[in-house]
């Protein structure tokens, strides 16, 4: 089932290709295909059991990479978790346990490359639209790919308010590393407040400033956009964010 809570960010923007940066079962890409069906995606998932979920449900052109992604190459360790979808290369700290009931399964070693080294970002048809939800290495990720910046029109990522994992970054930090590479924030959406500490996290779209191409309007922003229940029916959110989509 496509994750319809990333709907809304989706309606105000074009793409062209798709980089799925934790790709996990493929609820963002199958999101993507119910708007773009023909766009290509190519999905990074170093959890083999997910990335087979994965590999069985998104059709239509994509490019597999069982691999992590990072600011450098190395073989890491990997933090397979209760639940599997919060899985990192970040351990998972009290905050987690305590907010979230996240524990720690297991680990295994995963390869771990850089987005530069892995694909040819010039090569894409753009607008070219990159997401991260790899749980606390989402800075890594993009240090990673700081030579494919240029050539990347958004950039979808979720962004942690409080520690969640031992030396994660936050979302002040990325904001800061994105605008020091020319990207502006649009857009915030999906946002998770638990009454221990209040906001927690949420996802954040990014444009790139000098891009001409890669937004729908001029100044998105959640104000403006039909509030989704994630948990609706998926083919009435999908007809809802069609009419935004053509009114844009």
């Amino acid at each position: 089932m496509p994750g319809v809570e990333h709907l809304q960010a989706l309606a105000w923007v074009d793409v062209g290709s798709v980089i799925d940066v934790g790709a996990n079962k493929g609820q963002f890409s199958l999101a993507v295909r119910s708007l773009f069906p023909d766009v290509e995606i190519h999905a990074f998932e170093p959890l083999e059991s997910e990335f087979r979920i994965f590999k069985s449900v998104v059709r239509g052109p994509v490019k597999h990479y069982a691999v992590a992604l990072g600011a450098e190459p190395a073989e890491a360790k990997f933090y397979v978790t209760s639940r599997a979808d919060s899985s990192s290369l970040f351990k998972p700290g009290k905050n987690h346990e305590q907010l979230a009931g996240v524990t720690v399964s297991s680990a295994k070693t995963v390869q771990v490359v850089r987005l530069d080294d892995a694909v040819d970002v010039r090569t894409m048809a753009p607008p070219v639209l990159m997401k991260l939800d790899v749980q606390g290495g989402e800075l890594e990720a993009l240090k990673g790919a700081a030579d494919a910046l240029p050539f990347i029109d958004s950039i979808y990522t979720e962004a942690s308010f409080v520690s969640l994992y031992e030396q994660q970054p936050l979302a002040g930090e990325i904001i800061g590393f994105l605008a020091e590479h020319g990207f502006v924030l649009r857009g915030v959406f999906n946002h998770s407040v638990v009454p221990e500490v209040g906001p927690l996290q949420a996802d954040f779209l990014f444009v790139r400033a000098s891009s001409k191409t890669g937004i729908r309007g001029s100044t998105p922003g959640i104000d403006a956009i039909p509030a989704i229940d994630s948990t609706s029916n998926p083919a009435s959110a999908l007809s809802r964010v069609s009419k935004v989509r053509t009114a844009s």
